[in-house]
């Protein structure tokens, strides 16, 4: 059975005469029997009664509600791809790390807009991890999210990276760290840590570094946004390993401390590096196809740079 047929039998239905049903479908009448004919030997039964008129058997009487149901489900499909190509999906939904939603997306998010009214965007802040699972599964368009390999392999995946930055020390202004302008790894791994909750790929990103500098990371709360990290950690006691996006009140506060991270390793590691993290935008290869998603993919691409952070960051 081809769809053909099925119009071809849905206009002799309507029109009563197979030469009618070839002029309302472009073609010969001779196509039109040879395609009721095909129709009639999958089913093994007439469609229709041939005299002056055609009349709709009993089995063609069955067929024509569904029929008609299969063509417009199939009407409807055509014109759903089709304003999918030409730009016309109803919204986007994009799923983005915390640092980014405050200070780098805005100005992107009302580009995009601007261009693209008629599109409901959606932005949902959520943990790397997260993201980039909800995006496998086809519930976002779009992640923009702090990287993890992992997650991010597969044919199917375009993954752009934006850019790389430092991890950097929250203490309270009054904290033993805060009195000087760098830190070492060995005087940071002696006090408790607030981080942030399983499925967030900082939390991933501290664990294994101090996984390499063979030191034990004494969790003392897990949390989910930057408001509850300056609230903890303004009380005293706990640190944080946070990226240098997501310490801009932070370094506004003066009950708070933002401190570097120097190249002193802990003295049972030979690791001398820093800490950092990278920041990309992932999709799939379908996705990058349809106009809207392109759009603010290169609209990211454009506003979210090192350089254009950095005057992002210095400016608030």
């Amino acid at each position: 059975m081809r769809l053909e047929q099925l119009q071809a039998f849905l206009a002799i239905a309507e029109t009563g005469s197979f030469q009618s049903a070839a002029r309302q479908c472009g073609v010969t009448q001779s196509t039109i029997s040879r395609q009721i004919q095909a129709l009639e030997a999958d089913f093994g039964l007439e469609l229709f009664h041939r005299s002056s008129q055609a009349k709709l058997t009993l089995a063609g009487e069955r067929l024509l509600p569904r029929a008609r149901k299969i063509c417009q489900e199939w009407q409807n499909a055509t014109q759903e791809i089709s304003d999918l190509v030409s730009g016309k999906q109803p919204e986007l939904c994009i799923a983005v790390i915390h640092s980014l939603c405050a200070y780098y997306l805005p100005p992107v998010l009302q580009k995009f807009c601007h261009d693209y009214p008629e599109v409901q965007l959606r932005v949902t802040s959520l943990g790397s991890d997260r993201a980039l699972k909800v995006l496998k599964d086809g519930l976002v368009d779009m992640a923009i999210v702090m990287n993890n390999r992992f997650l991010t392999t597969g044919k199917e995946m375009v993954v752009e990276v934006l850019y790389d930055e430092p991890i950097e020390i929250l203490t309270a202004a009054n904290h033993p760290l805060a009195q000087s302008d760098f830190v070492s790894w060995q005087d940071l791994v002696r006090y408790p840590q607030v981080v942030f909750k399983d499925g967030y790929g900082m939390q991933r990103l501290v664990q294994e570094k101090f996984e390499r500098l063979n030191a034990t990371l004494h969790i003392a709360l897990e949390v989910n946004t930057l408001d509850a990290f300056r609230g903890v950690v303004r009380q005293g006691e706990f640190v944080a390993l946070l990226p240098y996006s997501a310490l801009v009140e932070a370094r506004q506060d003066p009950t708070l401390a933002v401190r570097s991270l120097n190249h002193h390793s802990h003295p049972s590691t030979t690791d001398n590096s820093g800490l950092t993290r990278r920041v990309v935008m992932v999709t799939t290869q379908d996705r990058l196809q349809i106009p809207p998603i392109r759009h603010f993919w290169e609209l990211v691409k454009a506003n979210i740079s090192p350089q254009g952070n950095a005057k992002a960051l210095s400016a608030s």
